[in-house]
């Protein structure tokens, strides 16, 4: 799918200098400060990517900019505890849920490719599932929010709260970069905002049901990820 945005988006350039202007004067500022200064200078034409693990982002970015879609990833393999998340996000929150889904339905995948490519290819079901149908849907927009935090893992360390998205072409802004799981869990609770109940049940990063598993307290948190294999990311993040 493709979203439509409510302009013309800008040029390349021009995205890419206000990249590095919202760097410049945000980059290091609080969250708050940081989508208030993304929904200014690009209205109408900003998104959210949500996993679903919590609404906190959703959230965030709602009380500056009502009404904004939120982007979900619905790759067909989800726990059904992340589309009741999806939905209740959809239901209590001021935003506009958009499933953006792939090309192939998992039976048209599995015809095509084979069953269970994820146990075999996991990078190529992550491409075809979630980066592919990602950046078509950000074809409609100047900006995408994302909630990667740098204690998430050691790949995400250095993670910039504003930055230019080369993939993708537009600006990405990273609210959350800074915070701790206490900060995350703190705005959560004060706001009550929606959580996928996996995460009380020893899920800290929650991705597609056959590739996440649970992780020991005390483990990283992102070991439950693609278990056994090296990779740690599914390519949206770069």
């Amino acid at each position: 799918m493709t979203a439509v945005a409510t302009r013309t988006r800008r040029s390349t350039a021009h995205l890419r200098a206000l990249a590095e202007d919202g760097a410049r004067l945000v980059g290091d500022a609080p969250a708050d400060e940081v989508v208030a200064w993304a929904a200014r200078t690009f209205p109408g034409t900003l998104a959210v990517a949500s996993s679903m693990e919590t609404g906190v982002l959703p959230h965030l970015v709602s009380q500056h900019a009502p009404g904004v879609d939120v982007l979900f990833l619905d790759t067909g393999y989800h726990f059904a505890e992340t589309l009741g998340a999806r939905d209740e996000v959809d239901l209590t929150l001021d935003v506009t849920v958009v499933d953006v889904r792939p090309r192939l339905t998992v039976p048209e995948q599995d015809a095509e490719h084979g069953p269970r490519l994820h146990d075999r290819d996991p990078a190529a079901c992550c491409r075809m599932r979630k980066v592919e149908p990602l950046r078509a849907a950000l074809t409609g927009y100047e900006c995408w929010m994302s909630g990667v935090r740098r204690q998430e893992s050691a790949a995400r360390a250095g993670t910039a709260a504003v930055t230019f998205d080369e993939t993708n072409g537009i600006v990405k802004v990273n609210p959350l970069a800074a915070w701790s799981s206490d900060d995350m869990l703190g705005y959560g609770l004060r706001h009550r905002v929606p959580v996928n109940l996996l995460l009380s049940d020893e899920y800290p990063s929650i991705g597609c049901a056959p590739c996440t598993a649970r992780v020991e307290p005390g483990a990283d948190p992102r070991s439950g990820r693609w278990s056994g294999r090296d990779k740690t990311e599914c390519g949206i993040h770069g």
